[in-house]
């Protein structure tokens, strides 16, 4: 441990799960959860995350210059292995043990982090599906989405299809306007409701499905709205053969994985 992290909260207490949030997220494939981490343990990791994000950031062009997915946010992978402070965060048993217990499994492992900075003036994320791109043979794949600042309803965070991760299969879409349009009309189609999640504090969480259709509104603010997510994924789940769409994410956060063998990978640590 570096004398960097020594004095920071632990992040190992239990954050306990009732058996009707998890019966409750299994069947919408998405949930909010209050205070999973406290004002005086995001004022202690938030600004090492935000400062190591936008270090490590490569994104330079004004908004103006990007795409509608290039203008949604900065999007910053894998901070945990550049960072101490980051790792300790990441890999914090509290919220693995979320996920898990959510999912209803015993153990799952890390597929990666992800920071995703809106910037103030910064545009909508389009809906998507998020497990398109994991290669992986299990349904059990979540995304804890925890803001770093408070949020207001005004700016918004992310608004999930309820249900949407127990119909098709929605691979084959990128994030883009068209992505949003083709999605909206699939949720008309099938009845699903949208959900937007209310307000945030910094500390509280979404969790969300790899299958759940979410989306995210704009940020009419000037301030950034800095959020942190980790992709927990259960432990004994397999390499899938590879197609166009999870190629990339095999060879970035997989190293060293076989097809049709359990990811056990020094990238994919069990944290639970």
């Amino acid at each position: 441990m570096s004398e960097q992290t020594i004095d920071l909260p632990a992040l190992d207490s239990r954050y306990d799960i009732t058996p009707e949030q998890a019966k409750a997220f299994q069947r919408d494939g998405h949930i909010l959860l209050r205070g999973v981490a406290t004002p005086e343990e995001v004022a202690a990791y938030g600004p090492v995350i935000r400062e190591a994000a936008l270090r490590h950031n490569t994104e330079t062009r004004p908004l103006e210059e990007r795409d509608t997915y290039g203008k949604a946010f900065l999007q910053i992978m894998n901070l945990w292995t550049h960072d101490d402070v980051v790792k300790r965060f990441v890999t914090a048993r509290r919220f693995a043990q979320v996920a898990a217990d959510l999912m209803g499994v015993e153990s799952v492992r890390l597929y990666h982090d992800q920071a995703l900075f809106k910037e103030g003036g910064g545009g909508y994320t389009p809906l998507h599906t998020d497990q398109q791109f994991w290669p992986l043979d299990t349904e059990n794949m979540v995304t804890m989405w925890m803001p770093l600042v408070d949020i207001p309803d005004e700016i918004g965070g992310l608004g999930f299809a309820s249900g949407s991760h127990r119909t098709e299969r929605l691979a084959g879409h990128g994030i883009s306007d068209k992505s949003e349009a083709d999605l909206q009309e699939f949720i008309r189609e099938h009845g699903l409701e949208l959900v937007q999640t209310p307000g945030m504090r910094a500390g509280d969480v979404t969790f969300h499905y790899g299958w759940t259709l979410h989306r995210a509104p704009a940020n009419p603010s000037k301030e950034m709205r800095a959020v942190m997510t980790v992709i927990y994924f259960e432990d004994g789940a397999r390499l899938m053969p590879l197609t166009d769409f999870t190629r990339m994410d095999a060879a970035q956060w997989l190293p060293g994985a076989a097809e049709g063998e359990p990811v056990e990978t020094p990238l994919n640590p069990r944290l639970t």
